[in-house]
Parts: C-alpha cells; structure tokens; sequence
C-alpha cells in the first residue's frame, strides 16, 4: 500500500486543466490514500482521489455575512461526474462572477486582498479539521501557486500532523522578479517569498517538471528534489509521411502568454506557402481578447473547447503537431522553466512536431535539445522551417525515431510514478 498523501493545490485533477499532470505522479496511487483540498469553483470531476475538499473565495466573502455559513464542501470520487464538460465558473452569481473575472487578472494587489479573504479563521474549521483527522495524512503534496493560501494551508496540514511537504515546483514563482512602479509588487514578493522560505524549512522535499529548474531550487534552498517528467497516456501511431497536398495541423492548449500571437505568425507562414494549408487551433479560453486575433487570418480556424480524450484522438490522427511559445520578455520569463503536457502528448503520437517561440522557453529549448521536432525560433525563418518538415521525409523519419527514445528515457509513466513514489517515501522516512 502507498502511504496516505493530500494533495493541496488550485484546481482538482481533471483531464481538461494543467492538472492532468498529476497522472505522472498518483497513476498506480490506491484511491483510498489520496485526498485533495482545492479552491476551483467547480465541483470536481472522477480522478485520482477518494475524497476533496473545496473551499472557494466566494464562500469565505459570504462567510463575513453568514457565521453559520459552511466554507468547505466535502466531496466523494464515487458520487462525482466523469469528467469536466467545460472550464467554466460555477459561481451562481453575476456579482462573484465579476469579481473572479477582476481576479483572474493576478495583480499584486489582488494577491493581498485574496490574502486577506484566506484568513485563517475562515477556512480552518472544525469540519475541515474533522476530514483531516478522519483521512489521516502521512504526507502534504503541494502544487505550487503563486498565491500565499494553497502554500498556507499545506504548512497548517504539515504543522498540525508532523508530517512533510513535497513540493512540486513547475514555474519559477520565488525567484521571478521584474520592476514595477506599483509598492503593492514589492509588498506580494516580500510576504511570498518569507511564506515560501516556511515551506522549504520544514521538512520535506520537492519535484520538478525538468532539470533546469531542479538545479536552481535544489542549490539554493540545501533540496534533494527529483525530476518528474511529465507522461502520456497516448498511442504512438506508425511512422507516416506528412500529407503535403493537404497536411493536418493542429494545436492543443492554452493561447495566452504570447501564443496566441506565435500561433498568428505560424498562420501567415502557412498561407504563404501554400493558400489552403490550415491550421486548426483548440484551447478553453473563453476570453475573446486572446482569440480574436484570429479573426483576421484566412489560415487559421480556432474551434474552442474539445474533450480530452478527443484532442488525443486529433493528436494522433493529425500530420503535424504545433507547440508554442511567447517571445514578449515577460511572457519568457513566466515560460523559463515550463514543461507542459502537450510536449508528453505530441512526443508520445508519432505525428510530427513543430516549435515555434522563444529559445529561452523551458519548452523550445528542451524540444531543440531532444532533436525530435522542427524547431523555430526565429519570425523571418517560419516559411523555410514549416517547408523543410513537410517536404523533407528523411527529417521526419529521424524526429519520429528520436521521440521514441526520448518518450522510452524521460516521459515513461512507470518510471515517472516510480521516482515520485521514491520522493514521498524517503521525505516521510526523513531522509528528504
């Protein structure tokens, strides 16, 4: 039997959200030994967890008005939904609705008014303390958060059970710096970062979504953490010969922070090598300003929200797969380190790949350094690089025979479970 984990984060595993990565760590998990405490607005879909509480920013508002309100709802994987229909809130109020539309933004002001909402008080009660008591962790795994209420309440759990924390670190929040003009900034990172020092000094450990960011907080914070690459549930296909009179191009994923702008580029680059090249585009976003630049552009036709399990089957079936990247220096700085899961998926398909963004993204640079796409990283260079992986098929039997080592060496899902597994047991031995 695996030891008893709570999984603290934002958003509970769904195959629709980022957190479909926790596949690569609870995969073999007996359900019975995880638990999740989360603060998305939806209620949870069917995953990894026999139970979860979810404790939201609209409960705890209400909760100033309404002593006797309840701001934690217990929720039981055998009564929940197979999956997420959409990303949507499920707020019931045009008045919450606004404010977490004014929420999303993440200024440094909003992260200290949220701070505020997440008083301690209001979400450490007696029924959350009673679900702790009754699942009886033996280690917190905290997904990081830019946030100080997901680290806070994993330091309350980690505190209260003696227990340690294993932190998964996928996005460079503690160090990420810029200058700003706004006093609030600087008041977030101090309190952030003194909140961050907490976790890393109690006893624990931590995983990260690739090496480069693993040597980085290892050194600095005296860390014995583990890379966890992140895996796919996909088939690999045959290899198969781009269909150059009609090739299918597609890309999966979120189209904020400069993708939508990269994915731009690339539709123009099509057209110009040939007008009835298309590439289709799939994401959740809902907000109209990251889409409608699409609007103008005769080669791009932008779809919405699909399921999962049918953006697998699109993967697959497609000629080529698309994976982008920001150039804004800001945009690069938040994507440094990141390492999503549409590279496990496309290197798993046996469709080619292209790469296009800046080469100081954690995704370009690792994709370049693996040899198993076409890689751009250049505006002026997207014709002649999308024309050499179409047309040139000894390129594309290479790329296929080199994904296929690199899936078997880094993202093979036994083995990614296994080293997590090894992480959790040695931090609750004490040796992390």
């Amino acid at each position: 039997m695996k030891p008893k984990v709570l999984i603290v984060g934002t958003v509970p595993y769904n195959r629709k959200s980022t957190s479909r990565a926790f596949e690569s760590y609870f995969c073999e998990w007996e359900k019975e030994n995880l638990a999740q405490i989360f603060s998305n607005t939806k209620q949870p879909a069917k995953g990894h967890c026999r139970t979860l509480y979810q404790i939201t920013d609209q409960r705890l508002v209400k909760k100033r008005f309404n002593r006797s309100l309840e701001t934690g709802v217990i929720f039981n994987d055998k009564d929940l939904p197979p999956e997420w229909e959409d990303n949507s809130l499920e707020v019931g109020s045009s008045f919450f609705s606004k404010l977490y539309k004014l929420g999303s933004k993440k200024t440094p002001l909003i992260y200290l008014i949220r701070k505020l909402i997440w008083t301690k008080k209001y979400w450490c009660t007696d029924k959350l303390n009673l679900w702790l008591d009754e699942f009886k962790p033996q280690c917190v795994f905290l997904s990081f958060s830019d946030d100080f209420f997901i680290p806070q309440i994993a330091v309350y759990i980690a505190e209260r059970y003696n227990i340690p924390i294993v932190s998964s670190i996928g996005d460079d929040y503690y160090f990420d710096f810029k200058f700003s003009l706004s006093p609030f900034y600087y008041i977030y990172k101090l309190k952030y970062k003194k909140l961050i020092r907490k976790v890393f000094q109690h006893k624990g450990s931590a995983i990260y979504i690739g090496d480069k960011i693993k040597d980085k907080y290892n050194s600095y914070f005296g860390l014995d953490g583990k890379t966890v690459y992140l895996t796919s549930t996909i088939s690999r296909k045959d290899f198969k010969v781009i269909d150059n009179s009609y090739p299918k191009i597609i890309y999966c994923g979120n189209i904020r922070l400069g993708r939508n702008t990269s994915l731009n580029d690339i539709g123009y680059a099509l057209g110009k090598i040939n007008p009835d090249y298309m590439l289709d585009i799939y994401s959740n976003e809902i907000d109209s300003k990251y889409y409608k630049i699409f609007g103008k552009n005769k080669n791009i036709r932008y779809h919405g929200s699909i399921p999962y399990s049918v953006v697998q089957e699109e993967i697959v079936s497609s000629d080529i797969v698309v994976i982008v990247e920001g150039f804004r220096k800001q945009d690069v700085k938040t994507t440094r380190y990141s390492l999503s899961t549409k590279v496990a998926d496309a290197l798993a398909s046996g469709s080619n790949i292209f790469v296009y963004g800046s080469i100081d993204c954690g995704a370009i640079e690792y994709m370049k350094l693996i040899k198993s796409a076409a890689v751009c990283i250049k505006k002026e260079e997207l014709v002649s690089c999308i024309s050499h992986l179409i047309e040139n098929t000894d390129y594309q039997r290479k790329n296929y025979d080199n994904a296929v080592h690199v899936t078997k060496q880094h993202h093979n899902l036994k083995q990614s479970s296994s080293i997590f597994e090894s992480v959790v047991n040695s931090a609750i031995e004490g040796q992390g």
